[in-house]
């Protein structure tokens, strides 16, 4: 009998979590960060470098590659797998974030999303069920149904509605798949802005359609650090121990090592290529910009701690000569040492976990980047 869909928890320090996801491509290791590649590419990578990096998911994006190259010219190329020559896991979102962040080209209806594409102005409606019909055409090994994102800020009422509709799309995409038809796992997204009550009753409806895994959507798009931990505390003892949670793009080096400290399993994020190819690098001394003149005549190595081949090979001189000439070789290098130093943390939160020094471990990551910990330290608001 196929394990694919089991998540064992193999370890626990306080909250957080170690443990093993079952894939139809291999068996993920959580704590785990998932470099994003939109469109099959994680940007200036290619697949060797992210083996190399040690990815062991990646995500792609619905929205994405439905408009270019198509999901049904993917699907006759044999999958996302085949095609972009990816063998491990692949986690497909299902395009609710783009309605939310393409507001202005989108048209929310009861029975799903009208978009008017970015590129061409052409229309098209994303249903529950053609979101799950793209992802299956895709091939991908979690996928997401169609949900409801607000911004921070939305009233109770706005929030309730977006859960309501949310649970109720989440209910179609499991009918569209049910558990078991096929060698994908289907996870439902928490929904509720910042109100930890509604996030409860959210991740409640959803526990109640049951799904392979829950996704925390709707966080880090503008809310205040310690709301945005208020509602993740608020939905650790909500959820259930024996799935998998993934909190969808989130985020910088302390969101994350927070996160995990929550009960969060699962993250992904644009933050580690995005910053690289804007010359922004983390480092365990803390983030350095690259272009800073005082790199000029620096001949050590990006991260002295860091094994990935950009620390092993160049010093920062040749990395910031690269970025102020605007060589694309730059991006590439920049874009593995950081995709690296994410995944090694992830990593390393893994072995804290499983030896039981996890808050020791966090605490040296706080105190490399002592500026972003601050953010962390507002009183966490009652009653939201």
């Amino acid at each position: 009998m196929s394990d694919t869909g089991k998540f064992e928890v193999v370890a626990r320090c306080g909250h957080a979590r170690a443990g093993l996801l079952h894939t139809a491509h291999g068996v993920v290791e959580t704590p785990v960060f998932m470099p994003v590649g939109t469109v099959g590419s994680v940007k200036a990578l290619a697949p060797d470098d992210l083996d190399a990096a040690g990815a062991q998911v990646i995500l792609g994006n619905t929205y994405h590659l439905y408009l270019r190259p198509g999901d049904e010219l993917v699907a006759r190329r044999g999958g996302l797998h085949r095609f972009m020559r990816w063998d491990r896991p692949i986690l497909t979102d299902s395009g609710g974030f783009q309605a939310f962040s393409l507001g202005s080209l989108n048209r929310m209806k009861k029975d799903g999303v009208e978009f008017r594409s970015h590129i061409d102005g052409s229309r098209h409606m994303f249903t529950p069920e053609k979101v799950i019909g793209i992802q299956r055409n895709l091939g991908s090994d979690i996928m997401m149904p169609l949900d409801v994102c607000l911004g921070y800020g939305a009233s109770p009422d706005e929030a309730l509605a977006a859960v309501r509709r949310t649970t109720e799309w989440a209910g179609r995409c499991r009918e569209a798949y049910p558990a078991g038809a096929g060698g994908g796992l289907l996870f439902g997204i928490v929904q509720g802005c910042t109100y930890p009550d509604l996030r409860r009753e959210s991740a409640r409806q959803l526990m109640d359609i049951g799904f392979e895994g829950y996704s925390i959507g709707g966080l880090a798009v503008g809310e205040p650090k310690h709301m945005m931990m208020e509602n993740l505390r608020a939905l650790d003892p909500v959820l259930p121990q024996e799935k998998p949670r993934y909190l969808m793009g989130v985020g910088t080096p302390l969101d994350i090592l927070h996160a995990i400290e929550s009960g969060v399993d699962m993250f992904d994020c644009v933050l580690p290529t995005r910053n690289a190819r804007n010359g922004t690098l983390y480092t365990s001394q803390g983030k350095i910009n690259i272009k800073r003149r005082e790199y000029a005549e620096d001949d050590g190595p990006l991260d002295p701690r860091c094994g990935c081949y950009t620390c092993r090979t160049f010093s920062r001189a040749y990395l910031r000569h690269l970025f102020v000439s605007r060589e694309l070789l730059a991006f590439r290098l920049n874009s593995l040492h950081n995709i690296t130093y994410f995944l090694d943390m992830a990593r390393a939160a893994r072995r804290a976990v499983i030896e039981g020094r996890y808050a020791a471990f966090k605490a040296a990551y706080e105190a490399a980047y002592p500026e972003e910990d601050l953010l962390f330290d507002a009183p966490v608001e009652q009653g939201a």
